[in-house]
């Protein structure tokens, strides 16, 4: 279908949180393809569907060669701990150590209505938090140190 353009900060639609997936309508189905094909590139390990201007609670991602999406997901569980560097292509060019949970589980529905369950450690867990954490309209820097979020703050502000 369409390799959409990324939404960056500040734009509000990254803020917001974003509605349920009520009907699988053709527009639906186009907005997945989009999210696939807008995820697959070097580099990209998730992308939820706020970043792409569509506040619905979709997202796609694309982790060792696995490309796929989830409706409507819900992060049902969380355990143990990470902490490594996290960027965003809503956040371009910043990358910062993030503390997440090492294993992570999302539950959610494909186009047909089937369940999906979508779980992992590591990048896909990170992916997994990241990608839902937009959905509910926030991004990584919401997650940093005190310190760290401040001098990501004047970095986005262009102060040295």
């Amino acid at each position: 279908m369409a390799i959409r353009e990324i939404r960056v900060i500040p734009d509000p639609v990254l803020r917001t949180p974003c509605e349920t997936i009520d009907t699988i309508t053709p527009a639906i189905r186009r907005m997945v393809q989009d999210l696939l094909d807008t995820v697959d590139d070097p580099g990209r390990a998730g992308l939820s569907a706020n970043q792409i201007g569509i506040s619905l609670r979709a997202f796609s991602y694309n982790i060792e060669g696995k490309l796929g999406y989830v409706l409507n997901p819900v992060l049902e569980e969380t355990s143990g701990e990470q902490y490594g560097d996290e960027g965003c292509l809503s956040v371009p060019g910043l990358w910062y150590k993030t503390r997440r949970a090492d294993y992570a589980r999302v539950r959610g529905i494909d186009v047909e209505g089937k369940t999906v369950v979508l779980e992992g450690r590591g990048i896909m867990g990170r992916m997994l938090q990241h990608e839902t954490d937009h959905l509910d309209g926030h991004i990584y820097l919401d997650r940093l140190e005190k310190e760290e979020r401040r001098a990501a703050m004047r970095t986005l502000r262009g102060e040295r």
